[in-house]
């Protein structure tokens, strides 16, 4: 019996009801297909670890996503057009890589929080001016990419996120480098390109891990003392 399914590209339109009756499968890829619904039945497979719905015409999802709680890989929802995601996906405690890129969203849920196996999530070029408070509970989250919203802060609570590796904040709103950050041992990449910036905080030169600080396309002019603070540590800053 198979355990794998790849649909890619096959200007399916809609998903054929025999996918609902293989519910051994691993693995289903329906990316590319110009789908608008996905159908409740999608709450069937209950063995899927990883799920491509990425490049489609989808404008909501099922709760029945929820029950998919042996996704454990990949969950690809990106280039859809998706204002919101349901709240039942804090449900997929398991799951490792999410992509909500590419879509219309305004705020992820709380719920997300429940999503605990998260290392690298997903968000950009959607709608977003901030994270939710809950985003906190994602403590083994690796990969944060945030690139092309109109954030303006993060909450107090990232800076729970202590195995943060990546934060890509690229062409947001901040005016500010979010103190939230300052705390974060393992942060090693800062991308703050096309914000809003204007100064530069002192906390900078004090974190331990961080190699490399990108602030291109800002109005900020770093003092020469963080400078050299930030290179005699082994951070390459962009200015």
């Amino acid at each position: 019996m198979r355990h794998a399914l790849n649909l890619w590209r096959q200007e399916l339109g809609e998903v054929p009801d025999s996918v609902w009756k293989q519910t051994e499968l691993r693995v289903l890829i329906l990316a590319d297909n110009g789908l608008t619904v996905l159908p409740r039945d999608i709450g069937q497979l209950l063995r899927l670890t990883t799920l491509d719905l990425g490049h489609n015409a989808l404008t909501s999802l099922p709760g029945e996503l929820g029950k998919l709680t042996e996704l454990r890989d990949c969950l690809y929802l990106h280039d859809n057009q998706l204002s919101r995601i349901p709240d039942s996906l804090g449900n997929l405690t398991r799951l490792r890589y999410l992509n909500v890129g590419e879509n219309s969203l305004t705020v992820l849920p709380e719920a997300i929080g429940g999503m605990t196996g998260l290392i690298e999530l997903r968000a950009q070029h959607n709608r977003l001016t901030t994270l939710p408070d809950a985003i906190g509970q994602l403590r083994s989250l690796r990969e944060l990419w945030l690139r092309g919203n109109t954030i303006d802060h993060l909450p107090s609570s990232a800076g729970e996120l202590l195995e943060l590796r990546h934060l890509d904040l690229r062409e947001n709103a901040l005016t500010d480098v979010p103190e939230s950050l300052a705390g974060l041992p393992r942060l090693r990449q800062i991308d703050l390109r096309s914000n809003r910036l204007s100064h530069l905080p002192d906390w900078l030169a004090r974190m331990p891990s961080l190699e490399k600080l990108d602030l291109r396309w800002n109005e900020v002019n770093p003092s020469l003392p963080l400078l050299g603070q930030l290179e005699q540590q082994g951070c390459v800053v962009w200015t």
